[in-house]
């Protein structure tokens, strides 16, 4: 920790001043409090920080792939939610070598993966400010309750980073509980040869003298942190629109130039732009071309897409073991790249992307729409009525292992109950109400919380108000029942 030398009397003071939350403001008195550490999400209490909300998130990174090693600074630009004498950030493992809020320096120590800033000045609520860290490190990846592996994983020369649920605090310090979403600028300089991408628009690539290459990828809309990723290696690209044709490109560029521009909010103006390792390139190619109209076919019947760039990022299989729905550009591991799943994590940008679970004990919302989205895939386009996918489910001991909005614990987050026992719900839902109110709602709900955050309660509100009658016979059955009803 970092701190002004004081002596005596005065010394004590600050001191006590400092354990009880409290910062000497400008007019010498002690107003301020320090933001929590940990917003008590029923399954992660200490994920998250009062205090603040982040509006900006500016990463800079540098990666050597032979070290393992990321030099990083993080700026996060927020807005004090009370008057704070301090404020904490998430951000495991890694060493902190300095930390300034609003220019000035802040005191900082760390406590487990907690990392406390005390500005110089207390920053009254309703007030902006910026805060830098610069850290660096080797970053360890967290082997979650169900036995995988999440953050910042190597790969044979170069890394992958997922976060869900808490993954990215292994490679940069925030707010990483997904109720404070935020804008991201993340640049990336990696090593010559290879390229690295993330999530949203590619705003610039250059190429310093020693050949190491710099990216700068850009993220308007607000976006959870689980949500971020960075690829790193040796990849070619693929660019299209959403209602185009993809084109291969050469390794790391697109053709033109090292930008990709584009805006829109309909599938139709959205850029497209897949980055897969060179070794899958040929056996992914047919899906990936694909992307543009799965798309389509989902603006169709979910709403307008509600972001400003799609596409996908395909790696060899190696550490990361699952598909993931990274906002914007999933990544998929290529054993998994099929197009059930990227069907799936598609859905996701509008489900669980764009309207992202209030806490993690939402995650239903998420998994349970992502997979219906899939049985309405094979329904429209394939023959198989979701009827049919609703009955296997059923029939399946292990969707009734606890209901979908109360798992028994974190390592559950991801059992089948939230998929398929969340996509029995939402059928059974489409039967209650029928199919007008159903595509109502499955659209409604999506822009009613657009960019925004809605829990388990919000939902079934909605779904109401949109019925015009209370159905709380099927939530007790379906939703919370810990039972197996008789009959499908």
């Amino acid at each position: 920790m970092t701190q002004r030398n004081r002596t005596g009397a005065a010394a004590a003071l600050v001191a006590l001043a400092l354990l009880a939350g409290g910062c000497t403001g400008a007019t010498g008195g002690v107003r301020g409090t320090p933001g929590a550490a940990g917003l008590r999400d029923p399954y992660f209490p200490k994920l998250g920080n009062g205090g603040y909300d982040v509006g900006r998130y500016a990463l800079s990174l540098a990666y050597d792939p032979g070290t393992g090693r990321i030099d990083g600074t993080a700026e996060i630009t927020a807005r004090a939610t009370q008057d704070l004498s301090a404020f904490n950030l998430d951000l495991a493992g890694l060493t902190v070598s300095g930390a300034t809020v609003d220019g000035a320096r802040a005191a900082y120590n760390r406590a487990g993966d907690e990392l406390t800033l005390r500005p110089h000045d207390e920053i009254p609520k309703g007030a902006e400010f910026r805060a830098t860290v610069t850290y660096a490190g080797v970053p360890e990846p967290i082997t979650d309750a169900d036995g995988s592996a999440e953050g910042w994983l190597r790969t044979a020369g170069g890394a992958v980073a997922v976060g869900e649920p808490e993954g990215s605090k292994t490679w940069f310090p925030g707010n990483h509980h997904p109720s404070d979403k935020a804008a991201y600028d993340i640049t990336l300089t990696v090593p010559a040869g290879l390229d690295a991408f993330s999530n949203g628009v590619r705003t610039e690539r250059r190429t310093a003298a020693d050949g190491r290459v710099t990216t700068v990828w850009h993220t308007s809309e607000p976006m959870a942190s689980y949500l971020a990723t960075v690829a790193i290696g040796r990849y070619e690209t693929g660019t299209a629109t959403a209602a185009g044709r993809a084109a291969e490109a050469g390794s790391g560029t697109d053709s033109g130039s090292g930008t990709d521009s584009g805006s829109g909010t309909d599938s139709g103006s959205v850029p497209v732009l897949t980055a897969v390792e060179a070794s899958v390139t040929a056996d992914t190619a047919a899906l990936r071309a694909e992307i543009p109209v799965i798309l389509e076919r989902q603006a169709d019947r979910f709403g307008p897409y509600p972001f400003s760039a799609a596409g996908a990022i395909v790696v060899k299989d190696g550490p990361l073991g699952y598909a993931l729905e990274t906002q914007t550009r999933p990544v998929f591991p290529a054993a998994s790249f099929d197009r059930t799943t990227l069907v799936h994590e598609l859905a996701h940008q509008w489900y669980g992307n764009s309207v992202t679970p209030a806490t993690w004990r939402d995650l239903w919302l998420n998994e349970g729409f992502a997979t219906y989205a899939e049985w309405l895939y094979t329904e429209e386009y394939e023959d198989v009525p979701a009827r049919t996918h609703f009955e296997r489910a059923f029939a399946q001991d292990a969707n009734w292992a606890f209901p979908p909005a109360a798992p028994p614990g974190p390592g559950n987050l991801f059992d089948p109950p939230v998929y398929q026992r969340g996509a029995m719900v939402l059928h059974k839902l489409r039967e209650t109400v029928g199919d007008p109110v159903f595509d109502e709602i499955l659209r409604g709900w999506p822009a009613k919380y657009r960019h925004a955050n809605a829990s388990t309660g919000d939902f079934t509100a909605y779904a109401e108000s949109v019925a015009g009658k209370d159905l709380d016979g099927l939530w007790d059955v379906w939703l919370y029942g810990d039972g197996k009803p008789d009959r499908p």
